[in-house]
């Protein structure tokens, strides 16, 4: 079981003020002072978004849904910062439903905020696509509300929900990083197509016993945020995936450095906490969030797995491997599986076991071990993956995005 009092005291002892008020409200649902909202909204460009590197002038899909989380944990989502940034997200989308980051980007952006990158594509639309179906019925866009899946969002999250059913595979995987599939299943989920965002489920699954805690917390969060049920068996094997990686401190690793340590721990919690928060009461002692017992597994069959690997699909026809009698992938090996290689070799998988970590990757810091005030970049410190380019196929690509520098199971 997590451990939630030690991860508590975890970032009460680590955290800044901002990561302290973040973990008061997901427990009490306390009101955040204004200092500490208005540091979280700092630098924000004046057309709505926020910028990718300190002092940019551009504003990056990618780093604008990494500050929503943010300000997400803090109750701020109906701000007027954030309602400006949901706008501005919103229009940004391509004719086609999907979103991608500003070509004069390209210079600056790691792999997975590439612009005109497919996989990157695919990602920023997931992104961008959960965080206006989260703050959708909340925020008050331009035009007249609209009481819809979605609310103020509504059209502009339904074309993202089009956009991205339209990329899974048969077997229900997608060609682009990890974090992009429980993304899109969320946002699915929250259009009720359910059977498009069951076939993710199904692929993650299968994947969570190799994934990294701070992907695991990152999936159950998003996941809990749009109220999938924490009964559900994606979210159960989660949590006890978590409880398994939790380090004695209370923290949990993340995949970008300790310095995003605590983002991780926070993530976990909003993932394992009860339902509803305690309800504030002036001057009351603070009292430690209980869990339930997790239930017992349910009884499931295991994947069936061909004896060798199929040939790849006919990319020009859109054809793949054919889903099972249960409704999950006919293999459990998850999407973009590549070749064999020579004995010796190591590979990681194919779909990173690490998400997207906006700032992370594009922030430039001081060297502490420089004495000339000399600046590197800080690097999300991942190992390389191959990511798909298409379903079937397999492209060698550097590190992808990564679960704590920034910003879901089925919600």
């Amino acid at each position: 079981m997590v451990d939630l009092d030690a991860a508590i005291g975890f970032v009460i002892a680590h955290g800044d003020a901002v990561d302290r008020a973040r973990l008061s409200r997901l427990r009490s649902g306390a009101p955040v002072p204004r200092d500490v909202l208005d540091a979280a909204e700092a630098g924000q460009a004046p057309g709505g978004g926020w910028p990718a590197v300190l002092d940019g002038e551009v504003a990056s899909v990618d780093a604008t849904c990494f500050r929503l989380a943010e300000l997400d944990d803090l109750g701020a989502l109906g701000r007027p910062a954030a309602r400006h940034a949901l706008d501005w997200l919103a229009a940004r989308q391509l004719p086609d439903g999907g979103w991608d980051e500003d070509p004069s980007l390209a210079g600056l952006a790691p792999e997975w905020a590439t612009p005109g990158d497919p996989e990157a594509r695919l990602y920023q639309t997931a992104n961008a696509g959960f965080w206006l179906t989260v703050a959708g019925l909340d925020a008050r866009a331009a035009g007249p509300l609209d009481h819809r899946v979605g609310g103020a969002y509504a059209g502009v999250v339904q074309a993202a929900a089009q956009a991205l059913a339209a990329q899974l595979a048969p077997d229900g995987s997608w060609p682009s990083f990890l974090p992009a599939g429980w993304l899109a299943a969320a946002v699915l989920h929250r259009q009720q197509m359910y059977y498009e965002s069951a076939r993710i489920q199904a692929v993650l699954a299968d994947r969570i016993p190799r994934m990294s805690p701070a992907d695991v917390a990152w999936l159950a969060a998003t996941l809990r945020r749009v109220d999938v049920g924490e009964e559900q068996w994606l979210l159960v094997s989660a949590r006890r995936r978590l409880a398994e990686t939790q380090r004695s401190d209370g923290g949990w690793d993340s995949d970008d450095g300790h310095q995003f340590d605590v983002h991780t721990t926070l993530r976990a919690i909003r993932a394992c906490r009860p339902s509803a928060p305690e309800a504030p009461v002036s001057g009351a002692p603070f009292v430690v969030p209980q869990t339930a017992e997790l239930p017992a597994p349910p009884a499931v069959p295991a994947p069936r797995r061909p004896p060798a690997a199929p040939p790849p699909p006919d990319v020009s026809s859109g054809s793949g491997p054919e889903l099972s009698p249960g409704g999950g992938p006919e293999s459990s090996a998850g999407p973009g599986v590549g070749p064999d290689l020579p004995a010796g070799s190591t590979v990681s998988s194919a779909v990173p076991d690490a998400g997207p970590a906006p700032w992370s990757a594009w922030t430039v810091l001081p060297d502490p071990g420089a004495d000339d005030g000399s600046s590197v970049p800080v690097s999300p410190g991942l190992p390389p993956f191959s990511a798909p380019t298409t379903a079937g196929t397999t492209a060698s690509q550097p590190d992808g995005p990564s679960a704590d520098g920034d910003p879901l199971q089925l919600a």
